[in-house]
Parts: C-alpha cells; structure tokens; sequence
C-alpha cells in the first residue's frame, strides 16, 4: 500500500467519524485540505529521506567499483611481471568487491523504485489538493444554499402541518370569541333619556316621510279617477 493509499484511508475515516456526528461540511473540507497537507508535508520528508538514501548507495557503488577496477588492473600487472601468486590475489580481491557491487546495484535500484513511488504519491497528492482547494469556494457556498433551502422546505412543512393548522383554527375561535364578547357589552343595557329622544325623532322623521309618501300616493290617485271621467 502507497502513501497516498495510507493517507486516503485516513481522511475517509475521519470523514466519516464527523459525518456521524452531522458535522458542518465547511469544517469536513478544511479537515480533509489540513490532513492533505500534512501529509503532503510527510510523504516530501519521506520521499527526501529515500533520496538520500539512494545517493549514498550510489557513492558507495562507485567507491566499490573503483576498487574492483583497481584490482584488475592490479591482477594484470603482477600477470604481466610473472606473478601468478600476486594475480591470483588481486582477482580474489577483485571478485570481492564486484560480489559486494551487485548487492549495492540491487539496493540502488530498490532506493529508486522507493523515490518513484514516493514522486508518484507526491504528484497525486498535489493534484487533489490543487482539485480541493479549488472547489472549497464553490462547495461551501453550494452548502450554504442547501442549508438555506431546507430550512425553507421544514418551514413550509411545518405551515402545511395539521398541528399548525389545528392551532390557527384555535386562534381564530379565540378572535372570533373576543369579538362576540365585545359585542356583548352593550347588549340588554337600558337606554339614557338622550337615546329614548333620539329614537324618537327617528321615528318622527320616517312617520313624516311616510306621510309624505302616502299624500303623493293618494294624489296621483285622484289625477288618475279625473282622467277618466
């Protein structure tokens, strides 16, 4: 498993610990960006650590190569002088080192699979974090208007609730039992002199009007039986 892979498990299970826990998504992405961070920060210390680790195995691959060199070309002087006793150590020595040379070539080329994988986790990572930061505007203020539209939507269910409506219908008996009551307040008491007098003089004006009325009548009446004689 790679260091990204590592680093993913990890903010998938604090993602999902705060989503759990109903934990506002701005805090959940500013989580997720600080964690990428840290990691990023790791994996660039690891990945430098790998590094260095793989230029001295090279320096000491040179350094032991070098050596094997030296004692070939040792093995071919004493040939060369007629020293076969002398050849033949400078080749064991020879051997030697080139046997400790393929181990360190071996080793080097483990230490550069290591800084590639390390360099390969490292660009992932930079990538998502670039792709992150550039949508965190963009998701809180899409998280904003989500909040915003469900507390709009409760509210309508709450209005469309036959709780609410039970208790409007209550509220409205309870004005309309206010009314009544003011209402009431007049009704059955006994009138003053000025009321009696004023009824009065209603009525005075409707019997003249009445009268009036009837006069009007009666004379069209009579123009009408003179027509028609």
């Amino acid at each position: 498993m790679g260091i990204f892979s590592r680093m993913r498990d990890i903010i998938s299970s604090n993602i999902n610990v705060m989503l759990d826990r109903a934990e506002d998504p701005e805090k959940l992405i500013r989580l997720m960006i600080q964690e990428m961070e840290d990691t990023l920060v790791e994996v660039k210390a690891s990945c430098a650590g790998a590094i260095a680790e793989a230029k001295k195995v090279e320096r000491e691959l040179n350094f032991i190569t070098d050596k094997g060199n030296e004692w070939g070309a040792r093995a071919q002087k004493a040939v060369d002088q007629g020293h076969e006793d002398l050849a033949r150590q400078a080749l064991t020595e020879k051997k030697r080192y080139l046997s400790r040379a393929n181990h360190l070539e071996a080793e080097l080329a483990e230490c550069t699979m290591v800084v590639e994988r390390y360099q390969d986790d490292i660009q992932q990572l930079e990538d998502k974090l670039a792709s992150v930061r550039e949508k965190q505007r963009t998701l809180i203020q899409r998280h904003i208007q989500a909040k915003h539209k469900r507390r709009a939507q409760e509210d309508m269910r709450r209005a469309d609730s036959s709780e609410v409506l039970t208790r409007f219908a209550i509220f409205e008996n309870r004005v309309e039992r206010m009314e009544a009551e003011a209402d009431m307040v007049n009704f059955g008491k006994r009138p003053t002199l000025d009321d009696e007098f004023e009824r009065l003089e209603r009525d005075e004006e409707i019997e003249a009007e009445l009268k009036a009325m009837q006069q009007r009548a009666r004379s069209g009446g009579d123009a009408n039986q003179d027509g028609g004689k």
